[in-house]
């Protein structure tokens, strides 16, 4: 019961700051469009014969003043009432406010409405021709001073709009909302008050008793009126409209510059809050696609993701390709698994990889899969590189001197080689990876086999450095020919030149030891 009791609460659908400035804006936009009102029909109006002009002067300023003190309040108290919700009825929070700005108007246009027939109807008991013109001012002052109040109150509500459109995007009535509102306020603010001018000009022919020169005042006046209120509500309208499209505007800029965290308030109700809930799904779409194509881009590689996107379909198959294979594996991982906890495990691996990644990508490679403790890496496919031998050289030896002061605790050989392999997609049509298939492969994985026994713990194929420009292949000295293990014919290996800070694989042989 208490839960339901709360529940029908009322409470303000906008903030106080709003609130306040709501009802300063409405005061000032009242009071201002009421003086020019009193000023027009005092000034410029045709009265024709009064008894008394001073007394009829004197009566509508009391009366006007009398009207401001009290409908004045009364109108924000019932606009204030206007805009209370139930708490928690996000359907009528939303409706109120969107309505926010018709609301307003609709309390003023009850205020204008009953000033025009109370001062239509004082004026008529001294002359039928005075009230109705009066009727007449106060109508066409009504109108126009409605027309602003709604542009002002629809600019104040914005913050509350983007509030109760937060991911609910409008979905206008009429397809031409945004075309019929310049032609409104077009017949608000500038047919209205031409047509009273008219109106006016028709009254004085047809009494024939409106000196020239009071009817070029009335003209002039009428005329400057229609002009002011014309523009001003012109341009009012206009900013509502180009508002919104600037903000998408500005927002589709930093979309170019690469700045995909941006999004847009939307506070429009007609199909321009249709384009700023658009742009913000864009952009989330923007966003999740480069979070797929970065974890992606993870899973397979920088290279191999950018050459998967570029085609609309991967064919399965590959090309013959020359490229350099590295193969890095750490020495001793079944004892390190025992002797530690998995979580140690875990830690040492990433930090053992996170070093691997970091020289492969620097020196133009990718990391073609993870094999437990172990990683392949490629140079030359699946996009060309220049000098791809001498790019995994330059990494073995780059990866070997980090892996010794970075992960000390860790032991790992490196083996390169380089040569033709065929590089494509293998597997199925629902199921496929790019690898690299060929003898520098499993002559790059026997080498690494063999690193973990030498000092230094890298070695190399002759064929790698000889494919290598001269300015890496100078800091490697070729040494003996081996067997490796699964392989008929024998590799010339190659070691790069010792460097301080060297260390040996533990129970490594003596370097240019045989192995078969």
């Amino acid at each position: 019961m208490a839960k339901r009791a709360r529940s029908d609460q009322l409470r303000p659908v906008i903030d106080w700051p709003a609130r306040l400035l709501l009802a300063v804006v409405m005061i000032t936009a009242n009071v201002a469009g009421t003086i020019g009102t009193v000023v027009f029909a005092v000034w410029a109006l045709p009265k024709g014969p009064l008894p008394d002009p001073d007394r009829v002067l004197l009566l509508n300023l009391v009366l006007v003043a009398s009207y401001l003190v009290v409908v004045v309040p009364l109108a924000l108290l019932w606009i204030a009432l206007r805009f209370r919700a139930r708490v928690d009825d996000a359907p009528q929070e939303r409706q109120l406010v969107l309505h926010g700005p018709l609301r307003v108007s609709q309390v003023l246009m009850v205020t204008w409405g009953l000033a025009t027939v109370l001062f239509g109807a004082v004026n008529s008991t001294f002359s039928v021709r005075l009230g109705l013109a009066i009727a007449e001012t106060w109508l066409v002052g009504g109108i126009t001073t409605c027309a602003l109040c709604y542009l002002l109150a629809e600019r104040i509500l914005r913050r509350a709009a983007s509030r109760v459109l937060a991911g609910n995007p409008p979905r206008p009535r009429f397809k031409a909302s945004v075309l019929l509102r310049p032609v409104l306020f077009w017949m608000l603010g500038t047919a209205v008050p031409v047509s009273g001018l008219l109106v006016s000009g028709g009254s004085a022919l047809v009494y024939g008793d409106v000196p020239a020169e009071q009817l070029a005042i009335l003209m002039l006046a009428g005329g400057g009126v229609a002009l002011l209120m014309g523009f001003l509500t012109t341009v009012g309208a206009a900013r509502a409209v180009a508002d919104p499209v600037r903000t998408v505007r500005l927002a589709l800029q930093q979309v170019e510059r690469g700045d995909l965290d941006v999004s847009v308030p939307v506070y429009d109700a007609t199909e321009l809050g249709q384009l700023q809930a658009g742009f913000n799904t864009m952009a989330g779409g923007l966003r999740e696609r480069e979070r797929i194509s970065d974890l992606f881009g993870r899973h397979v590689g920088r290279d191999v993701a950018r050459a998967a996107t570029a085609t609309d379909e991967v064919q399965l198959g590959g090309e013959v390709r020359t490229v350099a294979i590295l193969f890095v594996d750490l020495v001793g991982s079944t004892p390190l698994a025992a002797e530690r906890s998995p979580t140690e495990v875990v830690a040492l691996l990433n930090r053992f990889f996170g070093v691997v990644v970091e020289v492969v990508e620097a020196c133009g490679g990718w990391i073609n899969k993870f094999e437990g403790d172990a990683a392949l890496a490629v140079f030359g496919a699946p996009e060309d590189i220049d000098d791809p031998a001498g790019r995994a050289l330059a990494a073995a030896r780059e990866m070997a001197v980090r892996l010794a002061n970075e992960v000390p605790e860790a032991f790992a050989g490196i083996g390169v080689s380089a040569g033709d392999a065929v590089a494509g997609y293998v597997g199925g049509v629902r199921r496929y990876e790019y690898t690299v298939i060929g003898d520098p492969v499993n002559e790059a994985a026997r080498l690494t086999e063999l690193a973990k026994t030498v000092p230094g713990l890298v070695l190399a194929a002759r064929n790698a450095v000889t494919l290598a420009a001269n300015a890496e292949a100078r800091h490697w000295v070729i040494g003996d020919a081996v067997t490796l293990r699964g392989r008929n014919t024998p590799t010339r290996l190659a070691s790069p030149l010792p460097w301080n800070g060297r260390r040996d694989a533990p129970g490594s042989v003596p370097e240019g030891a045989s192995a078969s």
